[in-house]
């Protein structure tokens, strides 16, 4: 293909037929011979291409004294007022039996609307059943049969025809052919065809005369985006969307994330872009993923993702959820894949977005459901491998379990490119609380932006309970804080009050008793004293007894652990004594003990199991790992004898009594910052890093979570 062509080198006038002639001349040519030759030939192009098809072959079969007879449903003249009320369907089968059983001499016989003969479902219709005979009646016939790219025909109807041609979009090297001189003047002084054809790939001949002569605006402007602009416009049909989201700016965070995009896709494309050179045009298309994976927990903003790539590339979008794919008719699923695809070439550049892709393409042979699962993979299998190198159109598919994925999908040509998007970390969130805040005018100031991302990492509350906050999570609670600031008229600064309220003013919270509130209080007060004394246990970050967490009456929030991928032996200990800290509290300051410790007891336990049946740190006298080598039903199946697990229950209650020990000397060492602690808490109810620093001045300063983090 040329890069650029002169102007003087361009039409001055071309019609639909010439146009449909210039583009598709191979194909026309091979077709016309293979008519000629007395062989079936099956065409496949969208309904608008087939009367200009049908016109340039029928002129080469003249040149071949060869007739045709096109059979296009529409009575004749004449025939009396019976036929003019029939059904178009029933027409064309009596015009098709007329031909069959009249004809004494070989023609060629046009059937242009192949697809009437099958159901929504790819099954037979009643006409088909007496058409499909008829075809093969009479042998001196010869079928040329035009198929529309949106539906499947039955395999006994493809099986009449040996020959097939495609003509789907334009052939790139075809294209600078089919601008007109005066059309070329909206794209500037130079008519660069490579350029064109990023935004018509999928556009027939005849639709792309349909857009070239509409175009508006000056001639030979500085910049062709305009006329791009309108062709962009023309090409996306109304299921697709050209979304408005900035990967920098609209998207908060993920800095990796956006670097790999970046990297390995929308960098790509740019240099293609920017080549003048065909042969280095083609090469860099080979290196361009068109299917992707973005996997990750649900809210993390994996179609935001697939969105900011779609603005920056200008491409249309669809998102299609995959649970709707399904339907309850055979074939109808495969359909509905068939035309989506269909309309995204027609509209590239595109992506498809499958929301949800595990939902039918989970591994094979693992389908729970009709089996139309199975039938739907093949499908997308199937179209994904009918992709062209030089079409712009993209697969995404977005799931939280990448692992049940059908293998057959993730091999390099399909979905290669697998981009992970997890819960964001503590810049991620202040990222994107930024965001919301400029968007929504919150007025939040540093420090409530700072709170805001501290406590955004902590669990979600309410009916999601025990989930990390995503950015969906973040949108919610920057809305909750707009509606308090709209319905009460709030004019000053976001505050860490106002944040605490957004979290947690409609949460459902236990009405507990002021005896209540003291074992919770001492409970929690005895984690955090002893966490502050372990070096080796992550920085406090809040402390509450507020019961706004599900499951838990009080709880202490910690930052992160200094190491993120080392866990040591100490670490562990630390964990343990941290972990005996609330019933040594309740035991020293109460004399008793409260049952809500049971979990803290069960996590101990199978921390210090853990430490000498699997780590082999337990002691030097058990210090060989003992994990479970195989599992049925779910248990596990250990390698030690009787003798050598009591060995291991012996250790196991040695280490626990070593923490429990550890945390009551600490407490009793630290009995009135405890006391301390236990007071605030029943006085406020909640501690911020900022109260417990000013409790506790005698903590090292590391282990309390700083204010800017």
């Amino acid at each position: 293909m040329t890069i650029l062509i002169p102007e003087d080198q361009l039409p001055t006038d071309l019609s639909v037929g010439q146009a449909v002639d210039v583009a598709y001349a191979s194909e026309l040519a091979d077709t016309a011979a293979d008519l000629i030759r007395g062989l079936p030939v099956l065409l496949e192009c969208d309904k608008d291409m087939t009367p200009f098809v049908f016109m340039s072959i029928r002129n080469r079969l003249k040149a071949a004294n060869l007739k045709c007879l096109y059979l296009d449903g529409r009575p004749r003249e004449a025939t009396g007022a019976g036929d003019m009320n029939c059904g178009f369907v029933a027409t064309m089968l009596t015009q098709l039996r007329e031909a069959v059983r009249g004809a004494v001499e070989r023609r060629v016989v046009v059937l242009p609307y192949l697809d009437l003969m099958t159901t929504s479902q790819g099954g037979l219709t009643a006409e088909a059943r007496e058409f499909i005979p008829l075809l093969y009646e009479n042998p001196e016939l010869v079928w040329l049969g035009f198929k529309d790219p949106s539906f499947a025909l039955p395999r006994v109807i493809e099986n009449l025809f040996p020959h097939r041609k495609s003509m789907l979009g334009v052939p790139r090297k075809q294209l600078g052919k089919l601008v007109t001189r005066q059309e070329s003047r909206k794209f500037g002084r130079q008519f660069k065809p490579w350029a064109l054809d990023k935004f018509v790939s999928g556009v027939n001949a005849v639709r792309l005369r349909k857009l070239l002569v509409t175009l508006e605006g000056e001639d030979y402007p500085s910049s062709p985006k305009r006329a791009h602009a309108q062709i962009r416009q023309a090409t996306t049909s109304g299921q697709l969307e050209i979304p408005d989201i900035d990967l920098e700016t609209q998207v908060g965070g993920y800095p990796r994330v956006k670097e790999r995009l970046r990297k390995e896709i929308l960098d790509v494309l740019q240099i293609k872009d920017e080549q003048d050179s065909p042969a280095e045009i083609a090469k860099l298309e080979e290196l361009i993923p068109k299917g992707m994976i973005f996997w990750g927990p649900p809210g993390t903003g994996k179609t935001l993702f697939a969105k900011a790539m779609a603005t920056a590339i200008g491409a249309a979008i669809t998102v299609v959820s995959g649970p709707e794919l399904k339907s309850r008719w055979v074939g109808e699923s495969e359909e509905n894949l068939r035309q989506i695809f269909h309309r995204a070439r027609q509209s590239a550049p595109s992506i498809i977005v499958f929301d949800e892709l595990d939902s039918f393409a989970s591994a094979r042979g693992t389908y729970q459901g009709s089996g139309v699962e199975h039938s739907m993979v093949n499908q997308l299998l199937t179209e994904m491998d009918g992709f062209h190198k030089e079409e712009l159109v993209f697969v995404v598919g977005t799931t939280n379990f990448v692992d049940i994925l059908d293998p057959a999908l993730l091999r390099p040509g399909r979905f290669e490119f697998l981009l992970h998007i997890p819960h964001p970390d503590a810049d991620d969130r202040r990222a994107i609380l930024t965001i919301y805040n400029d968007k929504m005018q919150l007025q939040m100031t540093e420090s409530a932006l700072a709170y805001a991302g501290r406590r955004t990492g902590e669990f979600v509350e309410g009916a999601a309970a025990g989930t990390q906050f995503t950015g969906d999570h973040i949108n919610a609670l920057c809305r909750a804080i707009a509606r308090i600031r709209l319905r009460e008229s709030i004019e000053e600064p976001t505050d860490e009050r106002l944040i605490d309220r957004a979290l947690s003013e409609w949460s459902e919270r236990p009405q507990l008793t002021s005896s209540e509130l003291q074992v919770v209080a001492t409970h929690e007060a005895g984690h955090a004293v002893c966490g502050l004394f372990c070096r080796h246990a992550p920085p406090i970050e809040r402390i509450s007894i507020r019961g706004d967490v599900a499951g838990a009456l009080g709880y202490v929030a910690h930052g992160d652990h200094a190491h993120k991928y080392i866990v040591t032996r100490n670490r562990l200990l630390d964990e343990l004594c941290v972990l005996m800290g609330g019933r040594e509290g309740e035991q020293l300051l109460l004399d008793d003990l409260s049952i809500g410790s049971v979990g803290d007891l069960e996590r101990a336990t199978d921390v210090a199991r853990a430490l000498v049946e699997t780590y082999g740190m337990g002691g030097d006298e058990v210090g060989v790992s003992y994990a479970p080598t195989i599992r049925h039903a779910g248990d596990p199946q250990r390698t030690y004898s009787p003798d050598q697990l009591g060995r291991c229950d012996t250790r196991v209650r040695e280490i626990l009594d070593e923490a429990s020990r550890r945390a009551r000397d600490i407490l009793t060492e630290n009995r009135d910052l405890l006391e301390t602690l236990r007071d605030l808490l029943l006085e406020h109810e909640v501690l911020d890093a900022a109260a417990l620093r000013r409790a506790a001045p005698q903590a090292p300063p590391e282990k309390i979570v700083s204010e800017t983090q």
